[in-house]
């Protein structure tokens, strides 16, 4: 959605959008690193903006990421409209950069991820709002490393 060529230094925030929870999270350029910060609602088609605004007003991005809904073959799913639909809407009512981010692995990598800290005593129970959460943080984390490479970094 951003059409500059070069990534803003700062603070981003994540989402990885779903229809009924939208994982978010928050990193830097600086860091490379992504901190899983929440669970937003959407319900019915309609997310918490109340919630986003606060987060937004909380960290202060310098721009945003929407996870990009594909299949693992490559091809688009069908959540892509409304994908879509989210990032054009945080675009024009925060009037920050909106990139987007290959989501396809990241919902299987944040299970793995929450396996991962089980067997190190993490015994804690887990739910689907930590997956969405940790899979907002991967798509992040990809998404750095991605700029880095196409800008040098």
């Amino acid at each position: 959605m951003n059409s500059e060529n070069q990534t803003p230094e700062g603070t981003f925030i994540a989402f990885d959008f779903g229809e009924k929870r939208i994982g978010v999270a928050v990193g830097s350029t600086q860091t490379g690193q992504a901190t899983p910060i929440g669970v937003v609602r959407n319900i019915h088609g309609r997310p918490e903006w109340e919630k986003i605004s606060g987060l937004v007003d909380e960290w202060k991005p310098v721009g945003l990421v929407v996870g990009l809904p594909v299949r693992d073959d490559g091809l688009t799913q069908p959540m892509l409209p409304l994908s879509n639909a989210f990032a054009k809407r945080l675009q024009k009512k925060y009037l920050l950069p909106v990139y987007r981010s290959d989501e396809r692995f990241s919902s299987i990598e944040a299970s793995r991820v929450i396996a991962e800290n089980r067997r190190r005593g993490r015994r804690r129970k887990t739910s689907r709002e930590d997956t969405d959460k940790i899979a907002a943080a991967l798509i992040l984390e990809q998404w750095f490393s991605q700029e880095q490479q196409i800008n040098g970094h």
